[in-house]
């Protein structure tokens, strides 16, 4: 049986992007096969150090993935992540 593909998004909010970056870079590039785009925003426009961010990633792949990859990062210290699956 054929595994259904499916188009989401991963909304992470960061809460103190430059100490936390690392573990979350590791990660996402672990699961680079899934993931078509990035965006990271500053949400604090004129911060330099300790700043709050959100991150969206575009993803590509089974629900299954894309649900396990949101909650590794949702259990990282420091971040809040959610999926949204777009195809059914």
């Amino acid at each position: 049986m054929e595994k259904k593909i499916h188009i989401g998004t991963i909304s992470i909010l960061v809460k103190d992007r430059q100490m936390n970056a690392k573990d979350l870079n590791q990660m996402l590039t672990e699961n680079g096969h899934l993931i078509m785009a990035r965006l990271g925003v500053n949400l604090q426009k004129s911060c330099v150090d300790h700043c709050t961010g959100l991150i969206v990633v575009a993803v590509e792949g089974g629900a299954q993935e894309i649900n396990s990859l949101t909650k590794k990062i949702d259990d990282l210290r420091g971040y809040v992540a959610k999926a949204s699956i777009v195809t059914d």
